[in-house]
């Protein structure tokens, strides 16, 4: 039986769901986070692409297939692709120069002869 002057009893509401916490290393700390797959990879292919860019452009070209197979995005080693390919385009042209100034500079000196030759200014030195 009901007591009418009592006020009514608001209906159940169930506990709130917590998420479980991050797993702790035996250190204490708290795991790191996932990592995002060829991210690290990226980086260091943008660097390399810099310093030394066929090998960097290989690594980012390996960083983006690594990303893309996980489905992320990874700007840092299309960056490090589009750094690479041009810096290789240019490194290929400076080589192609430096070998045709060569040629040139080995022809002039077999038509001269050996010895020090200045010609329209220019000093060419034969041995």
């Amino acid at each position: 039986m009901t007591d009418e002057n009592q006020p009514p009893v608001p209906p159940q509401q169930p506990a709130p769901q917590y998420q479980a916490a991050p797993p702790v290393t035996p250190g204490g700390y708290n795991a790191a986070p996932a990592t995002q797959p060829g991210k690290t990879l990226g980086i260091v292919g943008l660097i390399l692409a810099i310093l030394a860019p066929v090998i960097g452009l290989i690594i980012s070209i390996i960083a983006k297939v690594q990303s893309r197979k996980a489905g992320v995005p990874n700007g840092i080693a299309t960056a490090g692709i589009i750094i690479g390919a041009l810096l290789t385009v240019v490194y290929i042209i400076i080589v192609i120069v430096a070998i045709a100034g060569a040629v040139a500079l080995v022809g002039q000196c077999a038509d001269l002869g050996p010895g020090i030759h200045e010609i329209n200014g220019v000093t060419y030195t034969c041995s």
